[in-house]
């Protein structure tokens, strides 16, 4: 038996849109890299992008667990030595609180061209109101997925 492989007149694109408000930050972004990436299609193929378009709302109000939200730092400024700490709270806080969940799904993709171009499928929102009715996309509930013995 041969091994399955998809070719691009056979990808399927949906468009799903995701509430993030009351969720655990990794669980959602581990389903949301699962979705980009097209692992629950049965026709997943690994060299090619077959995940949907996600649009996550309420970006600003997912859940950090412990104590991360104070003693978890962000950095980076991209020059040497331009260390600049930010807590996970502080960021939340800020002005871009969709920086937060964006950087944990972009840390559980595999990081290669094919990963950076799969971002691009992902728009995350800080409130409610998102440009992209027009595409009619579909409600994921992921507080319901999150509930004891369930599968994603």
């Amino acid at each position: 038996m041969k091994t399955y492989t998809a070719t691009p007149a056979e990808i399927d694109k949906k468009w799903i849109l995701i509430d993030a408000d009351g969720i655990v930050l990794g669980r959602l972004a581990s389903i949301i890299a699962s979705r980009l990436r097209g692992k629950h299609k049965a026709t997943f193929t690994p060299h090619m992008d077959m995940g949907d378009n996600v649009i996550v709302i309420n970006a600003d109000k997912v859940q950090i667990t412990g104590n991360k939200r104070t003693e978890k730092n962000y950095w980076h400024t991209g020059y040497p030595g331009g260390i600049k700490f930010r807590t996970t709270g502080q960021i939340l806080d800020g002005k871009y609180p969709e920086r937060v969940l964006t950087q944990a799904v972009k840390r559980m993709l595999p990081g290669n061209r094919l990963s950076r171009q799969q971002m691009t499928n992902l728009r995350v929102y800080a409130g409610t109101a998102h440009p992209h009715e027009a595409q009619q996309p579909e409600v994921l509930d992921v507080k319901s997925m999150n509930k004891k013995n369930t599968r994603i």
